[in-house]
């Protein structure tokens, strides 16, 4: 049966590839924001985009399903950040600089392929990592497994990105990626909505029919939390 592990590169699974790539490119970023900020602040843009485009590579079974999804993760992230900094209705108070690039209505479109691959990364990494432990809960709880693996997936996947996004928050302000307003303090309301978007999402991502279990997401979300904690603890 074909896989995700299937060959890549030089006889390496396309999951060794891109994580091999990824692994890559996040070190080069970290150690040239500490000699060269200013030029790989404004390359983030460009990480993110290959980051997205390894998941495309490393995706199994690229059906209609997961083309929708795609899509409105996208949009619905974007959208929701256009209300967030022209209302502050969603998120706060806030507004993004100039560091990652090409911008609609003062929102950088790169910020919806970074929601969507949040998004993607913590569904599946749910999925993977939860699998067994719902299969056998589902014994227990006679056959009702539909019900749990919605509430697994959306719930902990929420929170898993909340988690992530919290991680963030600070090295992205420090880096000028955006800026709240007032003393500039994150606001607690802004973690709440990333949780109400993150659940709205990934009932999206639970619901449409496509392939969810790509090794490759699970290595994503691990390398950029470490590149994140890191870049929190050094700067």
């Amino acid at each position: 049966m074909v896989t995700n592990q299937e060959k890549g590169f030089l006889g390496f699974s396309k999951v060794q590839v891109a994580s091999a790539v990824a692994i890559l490119f996040h070190v080069i970023g970290l150690l040239g924001i500490f000699f060269n900020k200013n030029f790989f602040i404004q390359a983030s843009s460009l990480n993110l985009l290959l980051m997205f485009l390894l998941i495309i590579y490393t995706h199994k079974d690229k059906n209609r399903s997961f083309c929708i999804f795609l899509l409105l993760a996208v949009v619905i992230g974007i959208v929701a950040e256009i209300i967030g900094t022209r209302t502050g209705f969603l998120f706060g108070t806030y507004e993004y600089g100039a560091a990652l690039g090409l911008s609609f209505f003062k929102v950088p479109l790169i910020i919806g392929i970074n929601w969507f691959i949040v998004i993607y990364c913590c569904g599946v990494s749910i999925n993977i990592i939860l699998n067994k432990m719902v299969d056998r809960l589902t014994e227990i709880t006679e056959n009702k497994k539909p019900i749990i693996k919605l509430l697994s997936v959306v719930i902990d996947g929420a929170t898993l990105a909340v988690l992530f996004d919290w991680l963030m928050e600070p090295v992205a302000i420090k880096l000028g990626y955006w800026k709240w307003a007032g003393s500039g303090g994150i606001p607690f309301y802004n973690y709440v909505c990333w949780f109400g978007l993150s659940v709205i999402l990934l009932f999206i991502f639970h619901k449409l029919q496509f392939e969810k279990k790509n090794k490759f997401a699970l290595h994503l979300l691990m390398i950029q939390v470490m590149f994140f904690l890191l870049l929190r603890t050094l700067l």
